[in-house]
C-alpha cells in the first residue's frame, strides 16, 4: 500500500506534488514511479517548495524550467544562457553610463560568470547558487590571469569589493526578470556584507618627511609633496597639466582623470570638476618640477564625456612623466593610478614605513589641514566633495581634537566684538 502524504499523489504511475501559489492550486508531475522512497522524496520537496513561497524565494521557473505552468503564470521562458545575458545586458547598459564604469562592470561579469559557468542556463540559477557565489567571491582563490605566477595569486576579496561584484550582477539579473528571461532574481532579498568603516591612516610629518627623502627621484619626490599638499585624486595627479596651473594666481584646474583602465574621463563627479587654491606646499612642489616637464610639447589625448559617445580633445603638458627618469623608450607620457600607486609602495617599503594605501594621501591632506583649523567647506571644495557632511563623516576625530583651539578663536572674538548692553532709563 503506498504511503499517504500531503501533496503527493499517484498520477497515471508517476508521482505528481501539488501546492499552493499565488491563491491557486499547481501540480507538476516529477516523472518518477511511486515507490515509497520517492514518495518520501516527493514530499521533501514539496516541503521545499511550500517554504520557500512562504519566504519569498521559490522561483517557478527555475524549479520547473519545462513547466507548462509558466505560461499561465504569465512568464515567457526564454532559453538563454549566462553568457548571452551578460553580452546583452552590458551592450544596453553601455549607453547609460560612464566609459570607466563600463569597463568595471565587464570585469566584475567576466568573474562572476567564469564562477558560476557561462553557459549555465539563467533560469537554473536559483538563491542557494547566488549565495554561493558570495562565499565564493568573498573566500576563494581569485582569477589567475596568464602568465601570472600561481604561488601570488590572492585568495579572497575584501568585502567591499564583494559587495561591489553582486551589486551589478543583481542589476543583471534584474533586467532578466522584467524582461521574463526569470520569474524572480536569485539576488532578490540578498543584503549586501557588513563593512567596518575603515579610519583613515594618514601620514604623520615625521613619516611625510621620511617618505619624500626615500623617494627614488626628484619627480617622485615632487608627486608626494602635490598629492599630500593638495588631496588630489591620484587619477587627477596623472592627468594634471601644464596647461590646468595658473602661475600667476597660483590655482590647478581639475577636469581630467585617468581611469584605472587607462584612459581619460572628466572627474568622478560633478562637483570634482573645479579649480582649487594651492598651499606654499603645493607651489614649491610645482616650481620644483617646472625644469623637468614644463617645455616638454603638448599631447593631444581624447576625454571621454558622461554623456554616451561624447569626447573632447585636450593638448596636455603632462606637469608628471614617466619619461624623465625613464631608462628604456617604452615608459609613457604620463602617470596612471596603478603606476602612482606603486611608487608609493616603493617609497613606503624603503623608507621603512608600514604599509598604507595610496589614497592615504588625500586622507593625510584632509587631516592635516582640519588639524591646522581650516574651515571644513574649504576642504570640501579643494577635495571636490560636494559638500562638507564627507568631511564631517570621515574626520570627523581630527576636529574634535581641535576643540580647545576654537574655543580660543571664539572667546577673542566674544571679548573683542562683544556689544554694549542697553541702559535701563530710569524714571
Amino acid at each position: 500500500m503506498a504511503i499517504q502524504t500531503t501533496g503527493v499523489e499517484n498520477h497515471g504511475g508517476l508521482l505528481r506534488i501539488w501546492f499552493m501559489y499565488k491563491g491557486k492550486r499547481f501540480r507538476e508531475v516529477l516523472g518518477v514511479p511511486d515507490t515509497p522512497k520517492n514518495r518520501r522524496m516527493a514530499a521533501e520537496l514539496r516541503s521545499s517548495i511550500v517554504y520557500g513561497i512562504k519566504t519569498g524565494n521559490f522561483n517557478y521557473a527555475a524549479q520547473f524550467p519545462q513547466s507548462k505552468n509558466l505560461a499561465k503564470l504569465g512568464i515567457v521562458q526564454k532559453s538563454i544562457t549566462l553568457q548571452e545575458l551578460a553580452d546583452k545586458w552590458l551592450d544596453l547598459k553601455e549607453m547609460e553610463i560612464a566609459k570607466n564604469t563600463i569597463t568595471l562592470y565587464r570585469s566584475y561579469i567576466a568573474v562572476c560568470v567564469g564562477i558560476m559557468g557561462a553557459n549555465r542556463l539563467v533560469a537554473s540559477v536559483n538563491h542557494e547558487m547566488a549565495l554561493d557565489l558570495r562565499k565564493e567571491l568573498l573566500t576563494g582563490y581569485q582569477i589567475v590571469i596568464r602568465g601570472q605566477n600561481p604561488k601570488r595569486v590572492k585568495k579572497g576579496r575584501a568585502v567591499r569589493t564583494v559587495n561591489g561584484y553582486l551589486s551589478c550582477l543583481a542589476a543583471m539579473f534584474n533586467f532578466a526578470e522584467k524582461n521574463c528571461y526569470i520569474e524572480k532574481s536569485p539576488f532578490s532579498g540578498i543584503s549586501p556584507l557588513k563593512k567596518s568603516r575603515a579610519e583613515p591612516d594618514p601620514l604623520t610629518k615625521d613619516e611625510y618627511l621620511r617618505l619624500v627623502h626615500a623617494s627614488p627621484s626628484l619627480q617622485i619626490k615632487n608627486i608626494w609633496q602635490l598629492a599630500i599638499s593638495t588631496g588630489l585624486r591620484h587619477g587627477e595627479l596623472g592627468a594634471l597639466a601644464w596647461e590646468d596651473i595658473d602661475t600667476k594666481e597660483w590655482t590647478a584646474k581639475i577636469t581630467r582623470n585617468i581611469a584605472v583602465s587607462g584612459h581619460f574621463t572628466p572627474p568622478k563627479t560633478e562637483s570634482s570638476i573645479r579649480v582649487i587654491k594651492l598651499n606654499d606646499s603645493a607651489i614649491e612642489a610645482l616650481q620644483s618640477q617646472m625644469a623637468l616637464t614644463k617645455m616638454r610639447s603638448p599631447i593631444s589625448v581624447k576625454v571621454h564625456l558622461r554623456e554616451y559617445g561624447k569626447t573632447r580633445t585636450d593638448e596636455c603638458t603632462f606637469v608628471f612623466s614617466p619619461k624623465v627618469s625613464a631608462k628604456n623608450k617604452a615608459a609613457g607620457d604620463w602617470y596612471s593610478p596603478g603606476s602612482i600607486a606603486s611608487t608609493w609602495n616603493y617609497g613606503l617599503k624603503k623608507a621603512g614605513l608600514r604599509h598604507r594605501r595610496a589614497y592615504e594621501t588625500r586622507h593625510t591632506f584632509a587631516c592635516w589641514a582640519l588639524s591646522a583649523g581650516v574651515n571644513p567647506n574649504f576642504i570640501a571644495n579643494q577635495m571636490g566633495h560636494n559638500s562638507a557632511q564627507m568631511v564631517y563623516n570621515v574626520y570627523g576625530k581630527w576636529m574634535t581634537e581641535n576643540n580647545s583651539d576654537q574655543m580660543s578663536i571664539m572667546n577673542a572674538g566674544f571679548n573683542q566684538n562683544a556689544p554694549n548692553m542697553p541702559q535701563a532709563k530710569i524714571a
